[in-house]
C-alpha cells in the first residue's frame, strides 16, 4: 500500500524531467496520475512507463497558456479519475537573457505558462481539493542569485509563484487545502540545455552545491513531492522548500 492510494493527481509539464520526475513518484506511491503537457507523444510516454511499473495514469495534451484548455482538462480529470486531491504546477516556459535582451512576448510568456496558469489551476482545482488536498507549486532558487544578471524576467514569474502560494497557503487552510513549493535542482532537460549553452557559469554554479551533484527527478525531487502530499506532512503548509543539495540560503 502506498502513501497515496485512493489519491487524484493532476500533474502539469509531466511529459519530461522534473514534472515526470514528480508523476512517477507519485504514482508509485498508489496514486492516480493525470500526466498533462503540450506535447501529446511525451505524455503519452510517461503514461505508458507508469503503467509499465503498474501505476494508473491518463494522457493529456493541454497549453497551460490557454484558460479553456486548462478548464477543460480539469473537467476531463474529474470525469475519468473521479477528483483531484493533488495538484502539481509545474510547465513553465523560461524567459532567460539580460532585461534588455528579453522580448515582451518572451516575459508574457513566462508569466501566462506560470503564475497564471498556476494560479488559474488553483482556482479551478479548489472545489475538488477542499477536504484532503495538496498543491504543489514549483518556483526556483533564481531570486536568491548574488548576481541577478540575465535571470531577472524568470525570478520575477517564479517569485510571483511563491507569492501566491503563500496567499492559498494562509486563505485555504481552512478548507482543508495545503499549499507549498518546491525550488529543485534536477537533472531536467533545461538543465541539460544549460551546461551545454553556458558550461563555464553551469560549472562554477554546480560546484556551489554542498553535495556536489544535482538532484534526479525522480528519486531526489519526485520522492519528496510525494511526502510532501501524503499524511505525513499534513501540518506543512505554506513553506517554499529547496530541493537543491543545500545550495541556496533560504533565510
Amino acid at each position: 500500500m502506498g502513501m497515496l492510494m485512493g489519491k487524484v493527481a493532476l500533474v502539469t509539464g509531466a511529459g519530461q524531467g522534473v514534472g515526470q520526475g514528480i508523476a512517477f513518484a507519485l504514482a508509485a506511491e498508489g496514486a492516480a496520475v493525470a500526466v498533462t503537457g503540450r506535447t501529446a507523444s511525451k505524455v503519452e510516454d510517461t503514461c505508458k512507463q507508469i503503467e509499465t511499473r503498474g501505476g494508473r495514469a491518463i494522457a493529456l495534451a493541454c497549453n497551460v497558456k490557454s484558460e479553456q484548455a486548462l478548464t477543460s482538462t480539469v473537467q476531463e480529470v474529474v470525469r475519468r479519475l473521479g477528483g483531484i486531491q493533488i495538484l502539481v504546477n509545474n510547465a513553465q516556459e523560461v524567459p532567460l537573457g539580460p532585461l534588455n535582451g528579453v522580448s515582451d512576448d518572451q516575459f508574457t510568456a513566462g508569466w501566462e505558462s506560470g503564475p497564471l496558469a498556476t494560479f488559474r489551476l488553483m482556482k479551478l482545482c479548489h472545489p475538488h481539493l477542499k477536504g484532503d488536498g495538496s498543491i504543489i507549486n514549483l518556483a526556483s532558487t533564481s531570486a536568491m542569485r548574488w548576481d541577478m544578471s540575465n535571470y531577472g524576467c524568470y525570478a520575477a514569474v517564479k517569485e510571483a509563484i511563491r507569492s501566491l502560494t503563500r496567499a492559498a497557503a494562509c486563505e485555504w487552510a481552512v478548507d482543508g487545502i495545503r499549499t507549498n513549493a518546491i525550488l529543485p535542482l534536477a537533472t531536467s532537460p533545461g538543465l541539460a540545455d544549460w551546461i551545454k549553452e553556458r558550461p563555464e557559469e553551469s560549472a562554477a554554479f554546480l560546484a556551489t552545491v554542498p553535495m556536489r551533484y544535482a538532484g534526479e527527478c525522480e528519486q531526489d525531487i519526485g520522492r519528496f513531492v510525494a511526502l510532501l502530499c501524503s499524511e505525513g506532512s499534513r501540518y506543512v503548509n505554506g513553506q517554499c522548500i529547496a530541493l537543491d543539495g543545500g545550495q541556496a540560503h533560504m533565510g
